[in-house]
């Protein structure tokens, strides 16, 4: 079987304007981040329904402290404190 060199795939689950997912509507949810682990690739994030452990696969660059879009256990999106 031939590997592909294609690099990731881009992320099929963007939020829309209203915050849902534009692919299957179902909504995604804010939420802070309070630590990053960059072994795991996850990050603790402070959600209105509790603490929850978050896949970084779609997003680059989160630090502590950021603001994301949190969907399917996914960071779809950062957001910005005002969104």
């Amino acid at each position: 079987m031939k590997e592909s060199n294609a690099g990731p795939a881009a992320a099929a689950c963007l939020p829309s304007a209203d915050g849902s997912c534009s692919i299957c509507a179902d909504e995604a949810i804010p939420g802070t981040v309070l630590s990053v682990d960059g072994v795991s690739g996850t990050a603790e994030v402070d959600l209105p329904t509790g603490i929850a452990t978050v896949a970084l696969d779609l997003v680059d660059g989160v630090s502590a402290g950021d603001g994301v879009m949190v969907h399917l256990g996914f960071a779809i999106a950062r957001v910005s404190a005002h969104d």
